[in-house]
């Protein structure tokens, strides 16, 4: 039977070769799904070796149950069984072929230990360090202020004619080109034919 709430995953199972392999599949998918993947490898290995342990030395049957248990800041894999005997850790020989169950699950856990059941089995625990996501800060800088544009008119107002002013002393005609003087003077002999006839005119009045 196995149960998976939100942080809680519960396995029951005949610690058997064929089983082992299943369930440490079952704890590297329920580690996927709570988003742990680098909790993956360590918990898979120590509850291989904990069932390991069940298979070879529990008595009177292999029936055993697999908890886990997520917290805030970290992970509790626990296998409870009927055996009330207590594993112990054992001094390392790099010649034995087995007995380096509990000595690889200290070495890889953050913590664990053994502690008995009151119906005469015992539980074997470690924990393991969850990996906390880094959430970046809300960024805090105030955004630059958006200019505002005055709107544009559809038809522009024309501009002011210009005023230019002549210069303060009048020119000298040496100043002027030869074409301008020439005609200057023949603007003036002109006035002065027009006019001629009113002066005399009014001379003889």
């Amino acid at each position: 039977m196995i149960s998976k709430p939100s942080r809680h995953c519960t396995v029951e199972l005949q610690a058997l070769p064929s089983r082992i392999g299943q369930v440490r599949r079952i704890v590297s998918a329920q580690l996927r799904y709570w988003h742990q993947d680098p909790l993956i490898d360590s918990a898979a290995l120590g509850v291989t070796e904990l069932l390991t342990n069940v298979h070879r030395h529990a008595v009177p049957d292999k029936k055993c149950i697999v908890e886990m248990d997520l917290s805030r800041d970290r992970l509790t894999v626990s296998v409870r069984d009927s055996d009330p005997r207590v594993p112990r850790l054992r001094p390392t020989d790099l010649t034995a072929i087995g007995g380096r169950g509990l000595a690889l699950v200290a070495s890889l856990s953050e913590s664990w230990g053994v502690r008995p059941r009151g119906d005469g089995g015992k539980i074997v625990w470690f924990t393991l360090q969850t990996s906390t996501p880094t959430v970046p800060a809300a960024a805090t800088a105030v955004p630059a202020p958006v200019p505002t544009l005055a709107p544009y008119p559809f038809h522009a107002p024309a501009p002011a004619p210009s005023v230019v002013r002549g210069p303060a002393e009048p020119l000298p005609v040496d100043a002027l080109p030869a074409a301008a003087v020439r005609a200057l003077r023949q603007e003036v002999v002109g006035v002065a034919v027009r006019r001629a006839p009113a002066m005399e005119r009014a001379a003889a009045g």
